[in-house]
């Protein structure tokens, strides 16, 4: 005998498809679904519904290509938050370097500055010794010759007034 209730008031009457609340030892709280019980062949079992999204053909061409794009590196434009974090975090290292670098060129003694000074004025040095062999190799033989000639003369003339 049934009762019109869902739960029997009287557990000893419960009917075997309908299980209801009543806890034994090894069972949960969460009620089981009457569906798993194979006696009860008159309940309607549930099935699972399809999307129809997911079964269009456009979906699923769609999700295909964005993995075969994925596996060979064409990401679309939205980049993953993984990627975008890391990539971040190699900026702010790359900035603080910098910022670390410039900070060390600030803090320099007074020594290094004076090194410093000294090797800019030897590389100017070097700069207008190298414009002055190019301009010598760049001038006609002619002019060349000239000045060796006023040179051995002013040599010989400083030779006669010194005697």
């Amino acid at each position: 005998m049934t009762t019109m209730f869902r739960y029997p008031v009287f557990p000893h009457l419960q009917d075997p498809c309908d299980p209801g609340l009543s806890l034994s030892p090894g069972r949960s709280v969460m009620a089981e679904p009457d569906y798993l019980e194979g006696d009860c062949d008159e309940l309607i079992k549930p099935k699972k519904l399809i999307n129809p999204v997911k079964t269009s053909r456009n979906h699923q061409d769609l999700h295909r290509e964005l993995l075969m794009n994925q596996k060979r590196g064409l990401a679309p434009q939205n980049k993953p938050e993984l990627q975008k974090v890391l990539e971040k975090r190699k900026r702010e290292q790359v900035l603080k370097a910098q910022k670390e670098e410039q900070e060390a060129h600030k803090k320099r003694s007074d020594l290094e500055i004076e090194l410093m000074k000294r090797q800019q004025k030897l590389e100017q040095l070097e700069l207008e010794q190298q414009k002055i062999e190019e301009e010598q190799e760049n001038t006609p033989e002619f002019v060349k010759m000239k000045s060796n000639l006023r040179r051995t003369r002013q040599e010989t003339d400083g030779e006669e007034r010194t005697t």
